[in-house]
């Protein structure tokens, strides 16, 4: 990758245009490929577009804001569309892979990014807000890869990925619905993992650390000593950005990782084996 080119230039930095699926020896490509995206017009989601754009895939990206997605899949270019969805509406998820395929193709990777966050003390948080959390992060991701694993499955390929958290992998105080959804993602993973990759269908989850958005922002205001222990545990001293989370993805769901599956990739600059 040269110095005058974008970050988001793989998969065309040596040329013109991304080689087409399995028709050269770079394992990196994604042309061909169809990726949906859920919470993908903003943050980690659009870093995970981003990349998977660059690196020649078709790109769908999923929110409840229309303009906001729009604006968007603008930015990312003719190969990224947008659908205004609301994915815990578990019975349109199908149709909703429907019309993403006639748009653009079957759809071939699904990055379950989208997510709610509550900071609240256990004691203070009621039932309701707790299975509110679980229901976006957990159950809607579990119906949106339900409705994409038949063509999958047809077809003897394909790439599923959650976003998971450093929440999944140890004890964080006030956010115990999130880390709840979090670390379920962790189980859905190793047994969705089991169950479909005989069928060409890989499952993975990336578990990000601490990564630059409005919500880092928003949980570290008026908190500096929070930003100062989690830098401090952080063996690379410094916060992610929602690219790294995007390449990780890139990885992940090209022929690189080919046997790759029922994995969890930190992506945290060593903040879950710092000291």
């Amino acid at each position: 990758m040269t110095n005058d080119k974008s970050h988001f230039a793989v998969g065309s930095a040596d040329r013109d245009e991304p080689c087409e699926r399995g028709s050269c020896d770079f394992p990196f490509t994604l042309a061909g490929e169809t990726a949906l995206v859920t919470g993908g017009g903003t943050g980690l989601g659009l870093g995970a577009a981003a990349a998977l754009v660059a690196a020649g895939a078709n790109v769908a990206i999923v929110g409840r804001r229309p303009q906001v997605l729009e604006e968007a899949a603008a930015k990312l270019g003719q190969r990224a569309i947008w659908e205004s969805h609301d994915i815990t509406c578990h019975d349109d998820n199908a149709g909703l892979v429907d019309r993403i395929a006639e748009r653009i193709g079957p759809i071939s990777i699904l990055v379950n990014n989208a997510g709610v966050h509550l900071k609240k003390s256990a004691l203070d948080m009621t039932a309701e807000e707790f299975a509110a959390v679980l229901q976006t992060n957990l159950t809607a991701a579990f119906s949106m890869t339900q409705a994409v694993l038949p063509g999958m499955i047809a077809r003897q390929s394909g790439s599923i990925l959650f976003i998971a958290s450093m929440a999944s992998l140890f004890g964080i105080p006030k956010v115990t619905a999130y880390s709840a959804a979090k670390a379920g993602h962790l189980g859905l993973v190793r047994s969705l993992a089991t169950e479909v990759s005989p069928h060409g269908v890989r499952v993975n989850a990336i578990a990000p650390g601490w990564i630059e958005s409005d919500m880092l922002r928003a949980s570290m205001s008026g908190d500096p000593q929070r930003a100062e222990k989690v830098l401090g545990r952080t063996p690379m001293n410094r916060f992610g950005t929602a690219e790294d989370i995007g390449w990780a993805a890139v990885y992940l769901s090209s022929p690189a990782a080919r046997f790759v599956t029922g994995v969890v990739l930190p992506v945290d600059g060593g903040a879950s084996i710092g000291f």
